[in-house]
């Protein structure tokens, strides 16, 4: 088995626990201490965050833009996502592009497989290697993560 073994379960399994313990004692802090429990968990609490709030968006923005400007190109693989994905405008196939890049990085490739085979968030072992189309799609959401990567290097 290629994904799915039983180590990376135990693993993604540990790390749930990890975040649910996290998020147990974030609870418990914020009814212990109230509002004073944000000094806990923030280091600029009362600091100018209010002033620059919208400026992730701006870079979220850029990530889109530059995306969707890559994928507006004659680039082999921006032709071969839009013709992967032809009921989508690249504005839609960008936005989705960075929801998937934003994920933790063992889990970027099944998921932007998924989304390339117009799979819904399934979660599908790759057990046989004699599937051509899986593996090409595949291959197809390596080489657009190992693109994305190279946009955000110039940047």
């Amino acid at each position: 088995m290629v994904n799915g073994t039983p180590t990376d379960r135990l693993q993604k399994l540990e790390r749930f626990r990890q975040h649910l313990a996290a998020a147990r004692k974030l609870q418990d802090d914020i009814l212990k201490y109230g509002l004073e429990a944000a000094h806990l968990y923030f280091e600029d609490v009362d600091g100018d965050w209010l002033e620059k709030w919208g400026e992730d968006e701006e870079e979220q923005r850029s990530f889109v833009e530059l995306v969707t400007t890559f994928l507006q190109t004659d680039d082999w693989l921006a032709v071969r996502l839009r013709k992967q994905l032809p009921d989508k405008d690249v504005a839609e196939i960008a936005t989705k592009l960075e929801k998937y890049w934003n994920f933790p990085q063992e889990d970027q490739i099944n998921g932007l497989s998924n989304f390339l085979a117009g799979r819904v968030m399934s979660i599908r072992v790759y057990e046989n290697a004699s599937d051509v189309y899986d593996l090409e799609i595949q291959h197809l959401a390596a080489e657009t993560i190992k693109k994305l990567a190279e946009i955000f290097e110039k940047t």
